[in-house]
């Protein structure tokens, strides 16, 4: 019985563990017309853990070169700066949004339509991978501030 109970105990904890952590919620890219080099792709983290973590690096094969990005506001022109890590609080989210956190794709390496599912691979502080499918589509209107890069990326690359 004893053994019944240990067993049930750790299946049970076991669960929990397998519940807990970060997750991605509404991961989409956004649509980018022809010839465009770059696009960006958005999504909130939800993580239910009781410490917190981050997200330290984003791969994805449709880009040769992928960041994480935030907007600064620099003598009233909103540009984009990347960002070592962004921090997802204990119990928390973060939303990667237009105008703030997000994830760059730079150096397509084939166009992104709508409707197209791009690939993800998201690395957490703690070496935890999160693999996700974002959907593409266009951003509602106003919703995605002019992508305005304060450093070039494509001279040493």
């Amino acid at each position: 019985m004893k053994r019944a109970l240990l067993i049930g105990g750790l299946l049970w904890l076991g669960a929990g563990l397998a519940q807990a952590g970060v997750t991605v919620v509404d991961a989409w890219v956004r649509v980018m017309p022809p010839g465009a080099r770059a696009s960006a792709a958005f999504m909130t983290l939800k993580n239910s853990d009781d410490s917190p973590h981050a997200l330290v690096r984003a791969r994805s094969d449709v880009a040769r070169l992928v960041e994480l990005h935030t907007h600064i506001h620099d003598n009233g022109v909103m540009r984009m700066r990347p960002v070592e890590r962004i921090d997802i609080p204990a119990g928390g989210s973060v939303a990667l949004e237009p105008g703030g956190y997000h994830i760059m794709l730079i150096d397509l390496q084939r166009p992104i339509k709508a409707g197209d599912h791009v690939a993800l691979e998201l690395e957490l502080d703690d070496g935890t991978r999160l693999a996700v499918q974002a959907e593409a589509r266009s951003p509602r209107r106003g919703a995605m501030p002019a992508m305005h890069h304060g450093h070039e990326h494509h001279e040493a690359h």
